[in-house]
């Protein structure tokens, strides 16, 4: 009796155990198993506002496209390297401003041409009855058929204000955004061809000593006065504590970005809400009992 009662309760628990194991495959299977209602509604939902969805985020592959190409173009010439962290790698090209730079020194170098006529002939070793004997372009060519040749000119020119020029030419690219490199190339590229083989070549051959020493002495003392330029630029155009003195070796260093910051704006000098430097020229008449005379008074502020 006791055998059967045991058998029957063992046969009572697999049959539980079986119940159980099947409820749990069943609502396993359940809960995995679409609901073919709400998906049926989620499935009209989504039908009845896609067309709206689609209209509402639909990208304009022309728009976006154009926004690209301006803001690659732009931002670039939007950055102040004088904002960023000193780097002889960087490079932030704005290239609108270097082609204004570069019109500026080109008029520059043909008013060095017109001063250097002016000069005693002892100073630039220039025979000027010679040379103006000959067309100005038939001389051009001649002069650059022959060179470059190993130059007598005087010393100062040589290794003072050729390097010096080479340093103005470095600075009107490094304040622009320019890398190190870049701005090597750009004084290189201005002093070769636009005063070597260009300017000067109407007045004598062009030299291997102004080839080699504008752009690479130029390139050393040019990086020298960016650090310098930084410096002041941070001390709000501040030398020594005297603005007069700041500003004095700002011109003087970098003259190409400084004098044309007056007409074209100059963002270094917003940094502490002070406005940039102004120029104005003011004509005057006068009649004596001389004659009449003329003239006009120029005030630079900053």
């Amino acid at each position: 009796m006791n055998n059967n009662n045991a058998i029957g309760r063992r046969q009572y628990n697999r049959g539980y155990f079986s119940l159980l194991l099947l409820l749990f495959v069943f609502t396993l299977n359940a809960q995995n198993k679409p609901d073919t209602i709400i998906g049926e509604v989620k499935h009209d939902t989504v039908r009845t506002i896609s067309p709206l969805t689609e209209k509402s985020f639909q990208i304009d592959k022309a728009f976006a496209d154009n926004v690209h190409k301006e803001n690659f173009k732009l931002v670039p010439s939007k950055i102040n390297i004088y904002d960023m962290p000193y780097s002889m790698t960087a490079n932030y090209p704005n290239y609108k401003r270097l082609a204004l730079n570069t019109g500026v020194l080109g008029g520059a170098g043909l008013l060095t041409l017109g001063v250097l006529q002016l000069l005693p002939e002892d100073a630039t070793s220039w025979n000027k009855k010679s040379i103006t004997s000959v067309p100005p372009f038939r001389r051009w060519a001649r002069n650059v058929r022959k060179g470059p040749v190993w130059d007598k000119d005087n010393l100062v020119f040589n290794y003072v204000l050729h390097p010096y020029g080479g340093a103005a030419f470095y600075m009107g690219a490094r304040s622009q955004g320019f890398n190190i490199f870049y701005s090597f190339l750009y004084s290189a590229g201005i002093s070769t061809i636009l005063w070597e083989y260009g300017i000067e070549a109407f007045m004598e051959i062009p030299s291997i000593q102004d080839l080699i020493v504008t752009p690479v002495a130029g390139t050393i003392l040019g990086e020298g006065f960016y650090l310098l330029k930084r410096h002041i630029v941070s001390n709000d155009y501040r030398l020594f504590g005297s603005r007069f003195v700041g500003n004095f070796v700002a011109y003087l260093i970098d003259p190409v970005n400084e004098v044309i910051g007056i007409f074209a704006g100059n963002p270094n000098r917003k940094k502490s809400g002070r406005s940039d430097n102004s120029l104005s020229c003011t004509p005057w008449f006068n009649t004596t009992a001389y004659g009449k005379t003329a003239g006009f008074m120029i005030s630079l502020s900053f």
